[in-house]
């Protein structure tokens, strides 16, 4: 596995209603810590139990669970969605979150990956909901690390590599989770449309990067030097796609 060193932007190639249209991958991660109520505990052991019966987390996984059901035990759920709401409007992002797609989701850690090549025409929108467990929301190509503590809200592009790792870890390690130990963390997400003016203006998005003479896939992914690459799960870093 030959890794990359990145010599240029990388571009994102995305549906754009039925055209594939190109942008840079946004360098550009918003982040900070919204106040939230705690999930009551019978919500909690209800993410338990679904958890541990339907889910069976590995180490790395990340799998999408009930937010309808979530909800009906979930009191404050407006709450931390107004809370989300408030502070994406600071960022220049009045009523974007009201429009977009939300689920909820959970992690027993994250190996490295990106979402290029299923939400290139989005950028995600994550509150974390659980206590803080030692772990990291890392981004390695831009040398960015966020501690997961309770109201952890951030936006990133889709197809920026991401992990969640240990915090004393460099990389995403399964021995890291050890079975005994809950390493598990809930989040919402949005996905906020990339081509929304609101999107575009605060994460400096730039579109139609590559010449309309050139080449250019018929499907979504992400190139670097004019070629597809690839993710290694356990470093971050770009290698030759295969």
């Amino acid at each position: 596995m030959n890794h990359i060193t990145r010599k240029q932007r990388l571009t994102s190639w995305f549906w754009s209603d039925e055209v594939i249209r190109s942008r840079y991958v946004i360098d550009v991660v918003l982040t900070s810590t919204v106040e939230i109520p705690a999930p009551p505990p019978r919500l909690v052991a209800d993410w338990e139990r679904e958890i541990a019966t339907r889910l069976i987390l590995e180490p790395g996984d990340v799998e999408e669970m009930p937010l309808a059901r979530a909800r009906a035990r979930w009191p404050e759920y407006r709450q931390c969605v107004q809370a989300v709401a408030d502070w994406t409007g600071v960022q220049g992002l009045p009523g974007v979150l009201a429009a977009s797609d939300v689920a909820l989701m959970a992690c027993r850690g994250a190996r490295y990956h990106h979402d290029g090549e299923q939400y290139g025409s989005a950028v995600f929108c994550n509150l974390f909901v659980s206590d803080d467990k030692g772990l990291d929301l890392h981004f390695p190509s831009v040398d960015l690390r966020i501690p997961l503590t309770q109201g952890t809200v951030v936006i990133f592009d889709t197809c920026q590599p991401h992990g969640v790792i240990q915090r004393r870890s460099s990389g995403f390690d399964n021995a890291d989770f050890p079975a005994e130990q809950d390493f598990t963390q809930l989040f919402l997400t949005w996905e906020l449309p990339v081509e929304d003016e609101h999107v575009t203006r605060a994460l400096n998005v730039v579109f139609d990067i590559a010449p309309s003479t050139s080449k250019h896939p018929d499907e979504e992914q992400v190139w670097l030097n004019g070629a597809s690459v690839a993710l290694c799960p356990n470093s971050g870093q770009w290698v030759e796609a295969q």
